[in-house]
């Protein structure tokens, strides 16, 4: 069995924890601050910042681990776009400060769609990056970073959801059911394409490309293309609603606007790695019926 130190202690970072402890690994969480989620219970913590050498240093030492997965760094794209320095030194820096330590550690960074431009429906591992934002140019950057080290994977994922009634900021599924459960309207773009991934399919792909011997990009969206709004009114059928409680708004005037028209993965390599046998991700119309239907304990 494996030990593996996560940088990151958020909502995907949990799930990523919690898929490998399942498989009887030993699995880390460090951030800056102690978590306080569900998703963070029964896991070790240990702070670290990414900004400073010394404490990665000191939480490799400490930890001792095989791996590392990093989860790191601001996720929110609108600060990232108004403040691009900050973002580049924790995502970027904070690579290089990672790269240095790991010691010829195997590590697998979890990436974004938004290092290309959503002009094409879906992009696939060999599409040409060209980042749509400021977000996607830091998360591009830190994956050179990684990769160089020549023992590193990248998992770029399309746009994750699951039950996050906990989190900052909940995901997009979570606020839709939260607010369509209640009755209240929602206005989403109509003009924004995604192909959503479940958190417990990241997380399972996380720990099987973490253990195989693979380097490079690999991609991982889910199966359905659509916009924001075939997906929020298929949540309030779920809940039983009038699906006219969701209208569409321009991209442009929400707070989707620097995200590409076209945030959409998918994968040339996936059908050949034997480690991912039988992890097909979930599509997001079943998912999100199942998660309305069970609750939190579907997860």
């Amino acid at each position: 069995m494996e030990r593996v130190l996560i940088v990151g202690a958020g909502y995907l970072a949990g799930h990523v924890g919690q898929r490998l402890r399942a498989l009887g690994h030993t699995a880390v969480l460090s951030s800056r601050r102690r978590p306080a989620t569900p998703e963070a219970q029964e896991l070790d913590w240990l702070p670290l910042d990414v900004a400073e050498p010394e404490s990665i240093r000191a939480a490799l030492a400490q930890a001792r681990p095989d791996s590392v997965v990093t989860v790191h760094g601001p996720s929110d794209i609108t600060w990232c776009e108004a403040n691009p320095g900050q973002a580049m030194a924790a995502h970027q820096g904070g690579a290089e400060h990672l790269a240095d330590a790991l010691g010829g550690r195997r590590a697998l960074m979890i990436s974004t769609d938004n290092v290309f431009p959503g002009v094409k429906d879906s992009c696939a591992e060999s599409e040409p990056t060209e980042p749509a934002n400021v977000y996607g140019r830091v998360k591009l950057a830190a994956e050179d970073t990684l990769l160089a080290t020549g023992n590193a994977i990248a998992l770029r994922v399309s746009l994750v959801y699951g039950w996050d009634r906990a989190g900052l900021r909940p995901n997009f599924f979570t606020t839709c059911a939260q607010k369509l459960g209640a009755g209240q309207p929602v206005a989403v773009p109509g003009d924004h394409w995604n192909s959503p991934v479940l958190v417990n399919d990241v997380a399972a792909w996380t720990a099987a490309l973490l253990g195989s011997e693979h380097t490079g990009v690999v991609h991982l969206g889910g199966p359905r293309r659509l916009t924001r709004v075939e997906w929020a009114r298929h949540i309030a059928t779920g809940y039983g609603v009038d699906p006219d409680l969701v209208s569409a708004a321009p991209q442009s005037s929400t707070a989707y606007a620097c995200r590409p028209r076209n945030a959409c993965l998918h994968s040339d390599r996936a059908a050949g790695i034997e480690d991912l046998k039988g992890l097909e991700p979930v599509d997001v119309f079943e998912a999100s019926s199942k998660l309305i239907a069970t609750g939190e304990e579907s997860q």
